[in-house]
């Protein structure tokens, strides 16, 4: 059968059979791919612990009649050991892949930005780079603009009116202003709304230099607009731990 290889981020796993799990990917080159892993439930196999949420591997593939079967995997970068360590960088990790699973719908569809941009929040989790709060909500804001969701935060979403605004309307796509706001709407802080211009930009020096209250609000922003947009719950989002930098608090988003 043809086999193929692909760098591959691994999403999510679930068991078949006895010994065997389906592992779902974001590839490189391939989109979505689920998989076979036979006998990697055993404690003999080698492939165990290299086909675990997080991990990013070289994988080598067959394609099969309902599924593709993996045959080789190489690992490239351990991240699920970083970040299993630690449970703000799961709970973020998680929340993650879960959404990435969600927005790449078809399989074997290339999907390259999305990949790249999971691949590039993984890694800076796993270093620690930055709050794993803010990681999380900048991968969704990034994640949504791919899929062309991308909110406004500086001028109004509905006539183009330079900001700054006070309000955000979910279904008017963003920051809106007086004239356009629709009943209903949120009003953050000017503070929130610099700090999600920021984190959709990847302006760090901003974002790292947030006080706490204004990550959160942002944070519920950032989940409201996500789940509007796909239209369903994002499960993993409600586990996320938020911590404030200063040791003070502690909250899930």
């Amino acid at each position: 059968m043809p086999l193929y290889r692909d760098d591959a981020i691994v999403l999510r796993t679930h068991k078949l059979g006895e010994a065997d799990r389906i592992v779902t990917m974001l590839t490189r080159h391939h989109g979505k791919v689920r998989a076979v892993a036979k006998g990697v439930r055993r404690t003999s196999s080698r492939l165990g612990a290299r086909v675990e949420p997080f991990m990013l591997a070289d994988v080598q593939l067959y394609e099969g009649r309902n599924l593709d079967v993996i045959s080789q995997v190489e690992m490239r970068e351990p991240y699920a050991r970083r970040i299993a360590a630690d449970y703000a960088l799961y709970t973020a990790a998680t929340a993650m892949v879960e959404l990435a699973d969600k927005l790449v719908d078809l399989e074997k569809e290339p999907a390259n930005q999305q990949y790249r941009l999971l691949h590039g929040a993984l890694g800076a989790l796993s270093r620690r780079e930055h709050d794993p709060g803010l990681l999380l909500d900048s991968f969704l804001l990034r994640s949504l603009a791919i899929a062309g969701y991308a909110p406004s935060f500086d001028e109004c979403a509905t006539c183009g009116a330079p900001g700054p605004h006070r309000a955000f309307a979910l279904a008017g796509g963003g920051a809106v202003c007086e004239s356009c706001r629709p009943v209903g709407a949120a009003s953050p802080a000017p503070e929130t709304f610099v700090l999600l211009a920021a984190l959709l930009a990847g302006t760090w020096e901003v974002a790292d230099a947030s006080e706490f209250r204004h990550r959160r609000e942002a944070a519920g922003v950032v989940a409201a607009y996500t789940q509007f947009h796909l239209e369903r719950r994002v499960r993993s989002l409600g586990m996320v731990e938020r911590s404030d930098p200063n040791g003070r608090e502690t909250s899930s988003a």
